[in-house]
């Protein structure tokens, strides 16, 4: 049974110090639970920026870029936790000590100095969300050498065909949501195949592939990988192919505008300050815990459905998930709506911190 780990701990790194020798049953559990961790931590930044989007004038490719980005990533998290749960594993995600910390790093030591925040959509945040899904190898905008969340599953993957018979099809949640694009239903992973394929979506729909920024598996045609569209979105520039012979890509295309946002601030460590003169009032206290309660809700109905043995019921929780996710956003943009008692112009937004139900 996968144990608790503790979010800030710098766990990849060590798993991929480890010898290909050493990566078997125990190694996977280890690191699929890390992978979970991964995917939920881009969810509540993506979800703040598309939230703070009050206006987005007549051109919405910035809102339905974020959109599509957004149920990508809940599909990536569910495609983790049937990873984990088919060679015998249990996703662990609602405790305090297991979800993501904000601001703070990314889990296990991925992308190391990297800073994560909740805020509205600015450059500076799509510049972090650029810098999460950032490929080893991008075909525009080299940087320096890091720990990437692709580098982390091209290893998983080189261990699931290492020891193929840990994959037992056990306690598999499906879901059709192939109306979110191409490779995004929740599908069996009883096979290696299957793994392959669940772990190419996650690895392309975030970073492309080393040809092309395109994601391969799409909402619709042309559809690019998280780390270009967020890239385009903050150049203000769409991203287009400029030479065929060697291929080649710049941001060169048409105007990307930046739709109006409400002025979230970023949340402070802990989340805002509940007593003494800069303590918000009752009614947005209240929202603050509404949205807490939600998430907390939702990040339990998702752990308890990767641990039925009745299809049926892991069905049922899993929507119970979702509707608790649908939840957090009428609350969250009222937040937005708040402003802060500092007199800066900003306003609150969503925590996303764990309480116990």
């Amino acid at each position: 049974m996968t144990t608790l780990v503790d979010y800030e701990s710098n766990r990849i790194v060590e798993l991929l110090d480890q010898p290909a020798e050493l990566r078997g049953a125990d190694w996977l559990r280890d690191s699929l639970q890390q992978a979970i961790l991964l995917e939920l931590a881009t969810l509540p930044p993506y979800l703040c920026g598309m939230w703070s989007i009050d206006d987005p004038g007549p051109d919405e490719r910035v809102r339905e870029a974020l959109h599509t980005i957004v149920f990508d990533e809940m599909s990536h998290l569910g495609i983790a936790c049937n990873l984990l749960t088919t060679i015998g594993g249990v996703p662990r995600l609602a405790d305090v000590r297991t979800v993501p910390k904000y601001p703070g790093p990314l889990p296990g030591g991925v992308r190391p100095g990297l800073t994560v925040f909740l805020s509205g959509l600015t450059k500076e945040s799509l510049d972090l969300y650029a810098r999460i899904e950032e490929p080893d190898d991008p075909v525009v905008e080299r940087r320096a050498e890091h720990t990437s969340i692709g580098a982390f599953y091209t290893a998983i993957l080189t261990a699931f065909r290492n020891h193929p018979e840990l994959i037992t099809g056990a306690r598999q949640v499906i879901r059709n949501m192939q109306f979110h694009g191409a490779g995004n239903s929740l599908v069996a992973l009883d096979t290696l195949s299957a793994v392959e394929s669940a772990i190419a979506v996650i690895k392309e729909q975030g970073e492309g592939t080393s040809a092309s920024p395109e994601n391969p598996h799409p909402n619709e045609s042309g559809e690019l990988a998280h780390f270009y569209a967020f890239r385009e979105i903050h150049r203000g520039r769409e991203l287009v192919k400029v030479s065929e012979n060697p291929e080649r890509w710049d941001f060169t295309g048409p105007e990307i505008p930046m739709p109006h946002t409400l002025p979230m601030g970023v949340v402070p460590s802990g989340g805002w300050p509940r007593e003494g003169p800069s303590a918000p009032g009752q009614d947005t206290l209240d929202r603050l815990d509404q949205v807490n309660g939600a998430y907390s809700a939702m990040l339990r109905f998702i752990e308890q459905a990767w641990q039925q043995d009745v299809p049926a019921q892991a069905t049922t929780l899993l929507k119970d998930a979702v509707k608790k996710m649908r939840d957090l956003e009428e609350p969250a943009v009222a937040l937005m709506g708040t402003a802060l008692p500092d007199g800066s112009g900003r306003t609150y937004g969503p925590e996303f911190r764990y309480v116990d139900g």
